[in-house]
């Protein structure tokens, strides 16, 4: 692991995973970030992340290709505020609890896809 992080300094946040990658041209384009993210190959904050539509904010940490960025905010910028953990969990309660069954049914199948030294998917050609 690189104890040294690129500054990436963010005019505007927050900045969605697929458009940051995009932006910083480590992605040929969308596409392609997208199917990187989902696929496991982008850290967010020491963990893979697999949302490709994950609002990242300063002082989020982004893990890619070997690379660390340590995402900071201009000076001209107004910070915004981040979602609260409780906002989070209150909003993902009401769809858990319509739905219970078939959430936990979908973490049983995704488990064992993740490889356990690299905590990457496999990748499939066929």
């Amino acid at each position: 692991m690189n104890d040294e992080y690129i500054e990436i300094e963010l005019e505007e946040e927050p900045i969605e995973l697929c458009k940051l990658l995009k932006v910083l041209d480590l992605v040929e384009g969308g596409g392609q970030a997208k199917n990187l993210i989902t696929e496991g190959y982008v850290g967010v904050n020491h963990e893979i992340c697999t949302i490709k539509r994950k609002k990242l904010y300063s002082g989020d940490v982004l893990e890619f290709d070997g690379e660390w960025f340590q995402l900071t905010l201009s000076e001209d910028a107004t910070p915004a505020q981040r979602p609260t953990e409780s906002s989070q969990s209150e909003t993902a309660k009401a769809p858990e609890q319509a739905a219970t069954p078939a959430k936990s049914k979908r973490k049983r199948t995704k488990k064992p896809k993740v490889d356990e030294k690299t905590g990457r998917r496999p990748i499939s050609f066929g």
